[in-house]
């Protein structure tokens, strides 16, 4: 098992951590009734917080960030000789917490995405793990929430006797609504993005040889180059152009951010 802390990728602060790691993390503030934020960070979700201070602000305050994109491992390791050998890909990490959820009994909420992939992807964990516990799911209002209605989410996954939930709201407004929801659950939320679809069957997951080069970026822009050609294009470059200077000590390595002004309530 691996967990050796926290270590700054460009101001964000990601968890040299293994998934046996991230697990037992993850289990243990389940089963203690505990807060806790969990998400798995690629390319763009570390830029996110690189070009947002407030949204550095929340990924920062965030209790395990996952070196999900093998880029991410491999500016672990550079920068840092953390040594891991394998990434925490968002999408495998879930699986593993629902199946230690279904040995240790340990129900879960699935938060986000429509009613289809809700349903599709509740009846495939169910294939992969009979014994795994739903207390709830709530689609997304794929809107900005009213306070309260951010309130009535709260209490009805608190009701639900959940004792952790998935959080499946693409990146970054799930990391935001785990961010503003942590005062009021006492569980952990995982955000997880893609996931929920890739396991609902409805989105294609990149071939592993690819996966294992660290080009699952392209096998999604292929997928998906309307919306995301903007994202994989420009940030790409600078990802690298900045953990050259950071490795240089010509970028500056400030965690801090800026605490947010306003709630965004993302539901």
């Amino acid at each position: 098992m691996i967990d050796k802390g926290k270590h700054s990728i460009l101001g964000v602060k990601i968890d040299a951590v293994d998934y046996e790691g991230a697990v037992e993390r993850i289990a243990a503030a389940a089963k203690e009734g505990r807060a806790m934020t969990i998400s798995a960070m690629a390319v763009h979700g570390v830029m996110t917080g690189v070009l947002d201070k407030e949204h550095k602000y929340r990924l920062n305050d965030f209790d395990l960030l996952c070196p999900d994109g093998m880029p991410v491992r491999w500016a672990m390791n550079f920068l840092h000789k953390a040594e891991l050998t394998d990434r925490v890909y968002g999408p495998n990490l879930m699986l593993k917490v629902c199946e230690r959820a279904a040995q240790d009994g340990l129900p879960i909420f699935l938060y986000g995405g429509t009613q289809q992939m809700i349903d599709l992807l509740k009846k495939n964990l169910l294939d992969k793990f009979p014994t795994l516990q739903f207390a709830g799911t709530r689609y997304s209002a794929f809107r900005q929430l009213s306070p309260e209605e951010r309130d009535a989410a709260a209490a009805e996954i608190n009701a639900s006797g959940a004792k952790l939930t998935f959080v499946g709201l693409g990146c970054p407004r799930q990391e935001i609504f785990a961010f503003e929801m942590k005062p009021l659950l006492k569980m952990p939320q995982l955000a997880v993005g893609a996931a929920f679809a890739f396991h609902a069957g409805l989105l294609p997951q990149a071939p592993p040889a690819w996966q294992k080069r660290g080009l699952e970026w392209l096998f999604r822009l292929i997928q998906e180059p309307k919306r995301l050609w903007r994202r994989y294009l420009y940030l790409n470059p600078l990802y690298l152009t900045l953990l050259a200077a950071q490795r240089l000590g010509l970028y500056g390595r400030g965690t801090d951010g800026q605490r947010p002004m306003n709630e965004l309530r993302y539901g």
